[in-house]
This record gives structure tokens, C-alpha cells and sequence, in this order.
């Protein structure tokens, strides 16, 4: 973790819980456009999103955590970039659950279900 990432951001990392790794490891990456990288801890099995200049987090198999009707919503960074990350959605086996869409002066977002059945927000300053 970064030193700005520990004095600054107020959320420094994320779990997100998957059922099957490699299908959310390239979920994640070509939706996000960022490197995810497998790694394994005393035979424990995770990914880790590139994190070297922000917040970080890992997808951890963990089938009987996801849920796609409630619980924290995850905004993810897609900016500059929205339209592409909800067409990479289907195309790696998510669901678009809202559109792209304005949330005011805070930009754009569009709700999904990623590859395991989690709901997340893609989040980005403009709708392009």
C-alpha cells in the first residue's frame, strides 16, 4: 500500500468474493483495463488488482459471500473509458443492471453484476 493510499484515502482496500478466480480475474481485468495478477499464499489462492498507484483489492474465492441484491456497492474507476467498461460486461460474463447514466455533478455510473454474481458500480467523470 502506498503511502499517499495510507495518509489519504479514507477506503484502502477492498475483498471482493468470487466463485471462480480465472473467470474473475479476467473479468476484471478487461473490464477495468488494469493489470490482475494471481497469487498464492500458504496454498491460499487470490488475485490482487494492480494497485501501485491507489486503492487496491483482491478477488478472494469465496462463493457464499456474493450477493447481487444489496450490501456495500463498490464504485470502481473507469473514467474516461465508461462506454467501453459496460461493453466488456457481457462480453466477459457480467450483467448490466443499469445503464450508463448521469448521478449530477458526481459523473457517471452504470450498476453491474461482474462475472461471480456481484453487484458493483462502474464509476467515471464523463460518459465517454
Amino acid at each position: 500500500m502506498s503511502e499517499f493510499n495510507t495518509q489519504k484515502n479514507r477506503a484502502v482496500w477492498f475483498d471482493i468474493p468470487v466463485a471462480d478466480l480465472n473467470r474473475a480475474t479476467t473479468f476484471y481485468a478487461k473490464v477495468m483495463a488494469i493489470g490482475v495478477s494471481q497469487e498464492d499464499f500458504d496454498g491460499f489462492k487470490f488475485s490482487v488488482l494492480d494497485h501501485e498507484d491507489g486503492n487496491g483489492g483482491c478477488l478472494v474465492p469465496k462463493p457464499d459471500e456474493i450477493t447481487s441484491t444489496g450490501g456495500i456497492l463498490l464504485y470502481l474507476n473507469v473514467d474516461g473509458r465508461i462506454q467501453d467498461a459496460v461493453a466488456q460486461v457481457t462480453e466477459q460474463g457480467g450483467k448490466i443492471v443499469e445503464a450508463i447514466h448521469s448521478i449530477g455533478p458526481h459523473g457517471f455510473r452504470a450498476l453491474i453484476l461482474d462475472s461471480e454474481g456481484n453487484r458493483v458500480a462502474l464509476h467515471s467523470e464523463t460518459d465517454a
